[in-house]
């Protein structure tokens, strides 16, 4: 059977992360959604997506196909209803589908599929960008459970501090000295060729993804994931870094979620909470206004490629763009556009060759390349992002 996962209705309210990935590739918990149901499928996938990001990340039609909404989470429950889909067969959550069967070039119409309506208890979907934090939590231990199933850690080194030992898995080439792992209230997973340095304190649900490193006496509190190849020091709270991207030194940041290729200035802060307790708006790029999201917590939400000067500060729920370049003095806006170079006292435009021309540097440092079909991408969110920069 060949697998096809698709963005779905929600990719307007993932934005920023998917101006640049389709919504199968957003981590949450420890893997990629995609990663997700592809361990559970056995099977590689595809996607449909955007136009502009189908180059990168292309579909693969065969003569019989599944296709499945990206922004589900894959339970056991859920794969097992998936894989026993037959011809002109849909699975249903409400009015959304979740998957559902379709043979070469067929026209899709769901007014002759028999539908089968999921009921299931263990529905795990992300619907908004703040939905990335506020489910780590959960999205963590489905992981940690997938991930460890049968298998034995590395054994924790003798002057690492742990409560509930059993909660906590290292990979192989993970180094951890003199730290502090406390699992009580989650479990905690260390990957591959990853690094805690010494005096740190973690508490789980946490995943520390394959060659990323914690920084000296850093304090990470429940519901964080660093993704791979990231650096992160300082104090986070319920925070995913999805990858490649660096808070370095000291500063706060909480409720938040940081795309790929960004890097946050040394005492860089957001804040989480409104000074009168209010609950927080996050700006909508669908509704181009600022949207309710219900929640009293929430941080920033800055897109790949954007970074942020020394003592930079962040108002509650701030969303940056992609390849935004932020620096100076005060809080700048709740909204910064992508491919926007300055900060409170006012914007300019970041013009992609120059943006180019670091993000090469960037990334060549980690050993991948900038390819062209990166740049196309990046050119397309130039263009489609031009209405909310001021110049």
């Amino acid at each position: 059977m060949n697998y096809i996962l698709f963005d779905g209705t929600v990719r307007n309210q993932l934005l920023p992360f998917t101006f640049t990935r389709p919504v199968a590739d957003i981590r949450i918990g420890i893997l990629t959604i995609r990663e997700k149901w592809e361990k559970l499928l056995g099977f590689t996938t595809t996607t449909v997506t955007e136009d502009y990001l189908s180059e990168k990340y292309p579909m693969v039609e065969m003569e019989q196909n599944i296709f499945i909404n990206a922004s589900f989470i894959p339970s056991e429950n859920l794969v097992k209803t998936v894989k026993g889909l037959s011809e002109n067969q849909a699975i249903f959550y409400n009015d959304e589908p979740v998957a559902f069967f379709t043979l070469e070039g067929q026209e899709v119409d769901f007014e002759s599929y028999d539908i089968v309506q999921y009921s299931a208890d263990d529905i795990f979907r992300i619907e908004h960008t703040w939905d990335i934090f506020s489910k780590n939590h959960e999205a963590i231990k489905h992981d940690f459970k997938l991930i460890t199933k049968d298998r034995e850690s590395q054994p924790i080194p003798e002057m690492t501090v742990t409560f509930n030992k059993e909660q906590i898995f290292i990979e192989e080439g993970a180094k951890l000295p003199l730290c502090s792992l406390n699992a009580t209230e989650g479990p905690i997973y260390i990957g591959k060729d990853a690094e805690i340095m010494e005096g740190s304190m973690i508490r789980g649900p946490f995943a520390l993804c394959d060659h990323a490193t914690v920084k000296m006496n850093a304090k990470i509190y429940t519901g964080c994931t660093i993704g791979p190849h990231s650096k992160v020091g300082g104090e986070l709270n319920n925070s995913v870094i999805m990858g490649y991207s660096n808070k370095g030194h000291d500063g706060f940041l909480g409720n938040a979620v940081i795309g790929e290729w960004c890097n946050l200035g040394a005492d860089t802060n957001n804040s989480n909470l409104k000074n009168n307790y209010a609950e927080v708006r996050l700006w909508d790029y669908e509704t181009e206004g600022f949207a309710k999201t219900g929640l009293q917590f929430c941080g920033l939400m800055m897109g790949d490629h954007s970074k942020c000067g020394i003592n930079t500060m962040f108002n509650t729920g701030t969303v940056v763009g992609v390849s935004a370049n932020i620096f100076g003095s005060g809080f700048p806006r709740n909204f910064v556009p992508s491919f926007s170079w300055g900060g409170s006292g006012g914007m300019t435009t970041y013009k992609t060759n120059k943006a180019f021309e670091v993000a090469k540097v960037v990334m060549a440092r980690r050993k991948v390349e900038f390819l062209e079909a990166d740049a196309k991408i990046l050119e397309h969110v130039f263009e489609e992002t031009a209405k909310w920069r001021r110049s």
